[in-house]
């Protein structure tokens, strides 16, 4: 079965991420919008003594490359997010949600680094950015294997998640069953690959063997990986083939938003 595993799943789910992506982004682009109707929140370019606001209600290209840039990057919108509650019965009381955007950005970050850092499994020589970023991850020097801090902070960030959706009663009424199913990936994900890391270390040479074989289409079955490995690598697969058909395309709709990517009318 090491084949199946290691090898056909592993591009049978590639082919499904990346078909499923070009289709659904294809779709989006192919879609009608009759109207110009960017989010404002903030003053639009009008008489010439009222200071317009530049990223609040971008009126030129570079604004919106600006709102964009601080919305992909720093999730400005959810950084403004207000939860209502109600007190003594009748009372509708608003507050700041800042917890949901820390865990919400620290759960991103953390992925993304985790992603490059996997490069030097595909990469030879490894390039220079992908070996800054291990040392910067593993600044505290903990133990041997090196301790990753984006190893500790994905995993805070998606329990914090999964609690959230099971302990919150308007987030549990509102959560579907692909909500719980991308989170259980995640973790199985990251826990298994915490797990190999630390606990049940494996033959780093014959892994990375392995993905340079799957990268340049001469795949080739390593020996003494074990099981856990495969579990891992399935983690991986059923993910990618999920992607497309998920709530994660949010990653390329982003960019594609009609209510973001246009300016403001002035």
């Amino acid at each position: 079965m090491s084949i199946v595993f290691g090898i056909i799943m592993p591009y049978a789910a590639a082919g499904i991420f990346l078909i499923g992506v070009v289709v659904r982004v294809l779709e989006w682009m192919s879609a009608s919008v009759p109207f110009r109707i960017p989010t404002t929140t903030g003053q639009q370019k009008s008489l010439p003594w009222i200071k317009p606001g530049r990223l609040e209600s971008p009126y030129t290209a570079l604004g919106v490359v600006g709102r964009m840039a601080l919305e992909i990057l720093l999730f400005r919108s959810l950084f403004r997010n207000s939860r209502a509650t109600l007190r003594s019965g009748t009372k509708i009381a608003y507050s700041e949600e800042k917890v949901l955007w820390l865990g919400a950005l620290a759960f991103h970050w953390s992925f993304l680094i985790i992603i490059l850092r996997h490069l030097r499994y595909v990469l030879e020589p490894v390039p220079r950015f992908v070996l800054w970023l291990q040392t910067l991850d593993g600044f505290f020097q903990v133990g041997a294997p090196v301790f990753y801090v984006t190893d500790a902070v994905i995993m805070a960030a998606l329990i914090f998640l999964l609690l959230r959706r099971l302990c919150n009663r308007q987030v549990r009424y509102l959560s579907l069953l692909t909500d719980y199913v991308a989170l259980g990936l995640l973790l199985g994900l990251v826990s298994t690959g915490i797990w190999m890391r630390y606990v049940a270390t494996k033959d780093i040479v014959a892994i990375k063997e392995f993905a340079m074989g799957l990268a340049i289409f001469s795949p080739r079955i390593p020996e003494n990986v074990g099981v856990l490995f495969y579990v891992h690598l399935s983690f991986v697969s059923a993910l990618l083939a999920y992607f497309p058909f998920s709530k994660l395309m949010h990653m390329a709709g982003a960019f594609l938003s009609p209510a973001r990517i246009p300016a403001s009318l002035s």
